[in-house]
This record gives C-alpha cells, sequence and structure tokens, in this order.
C-alpha cells in the first residue's frame, strides 16, 4: 500500500469508527477443524481460469470472511461484514463470517472456511495475514482471495491485495476544510484523535497540508487522547480545542466520533467524519466526509467478482480522484465549492499534485 499505507495501515487495526447497519447471519463455527496438509495446490486460485463467482462449480456463491475484529462493534469491522451481507443478498449468495480471529488462529481459520467450500475468502484486515498461506494449499484450491494490504504483504499468484494512499484522502479532507475555512473567514483548526502514533501524526500533518492549500496561514492544533474509544476524553478535547479558537475540527477517532461531533455540533464548530459518507445524519450532523471505508473497497471487488473481473495475482491500488473510493465530499457545498474539490482531487489521480511532496511542503 505505498510508502504512505505502510506507516498508516494501522488506522484499520484501531478500527475507526465507520457506521452501519448489520443483519447477522451465517457465522462460522469458531472451534470448526482444519487439516495438517501444507502442500502447494495444483491448480488453485491463479489470475486466470477462476471462473468466477462459482469458483467451485457447486451451483451457489458463497463469501467466507475472517475478521481480526469484533463484527459488531458499529465500526471499523462491521462496515466490511455489512458490504458482504449487503451485496450477497442483492445476488442470492450467501455469507459466512468469523470475527476477533487471533492471528495465531489464522491459518486453521482460512481452511476451516475452505472445508465449507466457499469460493472466496476475505480477509478484514491485514493482521490476518498469516492465514494467506492456505491459498497455495489443496483444500483452498477452488477460492479466490481478497486481502486489504499494506507493506508487510506480498503479493502472491493465488491473492489480491486492496490499498489505497492516506495521504491522498487526508490532504484531499483538509484542503475541503479549508474551503469552508475560507468562505467563513477561519484560520484555527483542530484534529482529535487517540494514540499518538506515526500514522496519526501524519494524519494531521497531512490535514493541515490539504487546509493550507486554499488558506496558506492557516493553523492546527492537534490532540491525541490516548483511547479512540472515550468518549468523555474526546469531548473534553474538542472543548479545549474550541476554547482555543478552533472553527473546524477533524474528530478522527473510533467510538468516540459521535460524541465528539456532537460538541462540535453544539458550539457551531464544522467536523468531518472519519472514514464513512454521512451527509445525510443529522444528529450528529457532519459538513464533511471523509470517505475510505473497508466496506467500501470490500464491495468494489465484490462487483468486480460477480463480474468474473476480479483478478488474483495483482494488486488494486485505489486511486482517489480516479476510483470512486477513496474520496472527500463537502455535504453541503457552497459557490464553486464542489468543483474546486473535484479538481483538486483529479488532480491527485492525475499525478499533477503529488500528496506526500505537499505533505512535506506544508505540513
Amino acid at each position: 500500500m505505498t510508502a504512505g499505507r505502510s506507516l498508516w495501515r494501522c488506522r484499520a487495526a484501531l478500527g475507526l469508527a465507520l457506521t452501519g447497519v448489520l443483519a447477522l447471519s451465517g457465522c462460522a463455527d469458531n472451534d470448526a477443524t482444519a487439516p495438517k496438509t501444507t502442500a502447494a495446490a495444483s491448480g488453485g486460485s491463479g489470475g486466470s481460469g477462476l471462473n468466477e463467482p462459482d469458483v467451485n462449480g457447486d451451483g451457489k456463491v458463497v463469501v467466507g470472511v475472517l475478521s481480526p475484529g469484533d463484527i459488531n462493534d458499529h465500526g471499523y469491522y462491521e462496515s466490511f461484514v455489512d458490504s458482504a451481507d449487503a451485496f450477497a443478498k442483492e445476488k442470492g449468495w450467501k455469507v459466512i463470517k468469523r470475527g476477533s480471529v487471533p492471528a495465531s488462529d489464522a491459518l486453521s481459520a482460512a481452511r476451516a472456511l475452505c472445508q465449507q467450500h466457499v469460493d472466496m475468502v476475505a480477509l478484514a484486515a491485514s493482521e490476518l495475514k498469516a492465514a494467506i498461506p492456505a491459498s497455495e494449499e489443496p483444500v483452498c484450491a477452488k477460492t479466490a482471495w481478497y486481502v486489504p494490504s499494506s507493506a508487510n504483504i506480498d503479493q502472491t499468484p493465488r491473492i489480491m491485495l486492496s490499498s489505497d494512499n492516506p495521504n491522498q484522502s487526508m490532504l484531499a479532507a483538509g484542503y475541503a476544510a479549508g474551503l469552508k475555512m475560507k468562505a467563513a473567514g477561519y484560520t484555527k483548526a483542530g484534529f482529535v484523535t487517540g494514540i499518538k502514533a506515526d500514522f496519526s501524526v501524519l494524519g494531521a500533518k497531512a490535514f493541515l497540508a490539504g487546509i493550507r492549500e486554499v488558506v496558506p496561514k492557516a493553523t492546527l492544533v492537534s490532540t491525541y487522547t490516548g483511547d479512540f474509544n472515550d468518549s468523555a476524553k474526546a469531548k473534553e478535547a474538542i472543548q479545549a480545542q474550541i476554547s482555543q479558537g478552533a472553527k473546524v475540527i477533524y474528530p478522527y477517532l473510533g467510538g468516540a466520533t459521535d460524541a465528539a461531533a456532537q460538541v462540535a455540533n453544539a458550539k457551531g464548530v464544522l467536523t468531518l467524519t472519519p472514514g464513512t459518507d454521512r451527509c445525510d445524519s443529522t444528529s450528529p450532523k457532519f459538513d464533511i466526509s471523509v470517505i475510505f471505508s473497508p466496506g467500501d473497497y470490500f464491495r468494489a471487488a465484490l462487483e468486480d467478482f460477480a463480474k468474473d473481473d476480479l483478478k488474483m495475482g495483482t494488486p488494486r491500488v485505489w486511486q482517489l480522484g480516479v476510483d470512486p473510493f477513496p474520496t472527500v465530499k463537502i455535504c453541503k457545498g457552497q459557490g464553486d465549492e464542489d468543483q474546486q474539490l473535484a479538481e483538486f482531487m483529479k488532480k491527485i489521480g492525475s499525478k499533477e499534485i503529488d500528496p506526500e511532496s505537499e505533505v512535506k511542503r506544508l505540513g
């Protein structure tokens, strides 16, 4: 997932709050047995000959999902299985899913799914990379594999890696915020997140760089609460930033996102979403949707799968300004704001703008 993603992949591990509603069905038995074989399959999934989506030719389509996190978390991990469920319902497919899978159990869990004759094994996050060797085994010979990428996962012939570059979406998020700030005459913004780590620090820098594309003298106050899900800490941080003059605040949080946004709403401060399109939400209200939900990427992959066009052995790198996701959306754009944002993202997609260089220059 590019150099930027190598530092930021842990935003998946931390489960940023990506809201959604899930209808649960078809969960796999956590104690399912698995074969001991590790021999490579002679004719398994590859770049051709899979006959998707009914890869194993048994007359039905079954998608198996393994998640390292709670698939009922109302956030990141649930968004992944929510997409699988919704698309499967449209197509008359079946979904088998298992959540809270320890990394140490990933390989046996993948084998167990293959024993249930799934046509696809989908990993919800790269923490389960230990499952990937099963794609080379006879038990999983007739399966396609979907794997969210990170720098520590190698592309192999029997998996499809899905990746993006967070610098792109965070720079565009800042640009969108900058447009709103310029229109209102604001010069100070805030960024509230959980732990202070490489990915969160770089996220703040990219956000500030995007703002400064529009408001060159803008400043950003960043607060690291130490917990993505602690609502009390998030609300305290938002209040403090507002008292310091922040007029736009990005709650780059997990379970505390809505509580933080409600405080911003009460004070008339603009706010952004960390991952999903919530422009229709009224409680809390969001002014900008920054969209990089894993469920959106997975649904797009399932659409390709349905068309026999999900290619194993190749990476899928999602590009802002080119692909549907990631993207940024101003909920109620005024004047030519929507057009300016679209043009900015298009320039990123065409490589006229290099996000890494802009973050270094302005962040």
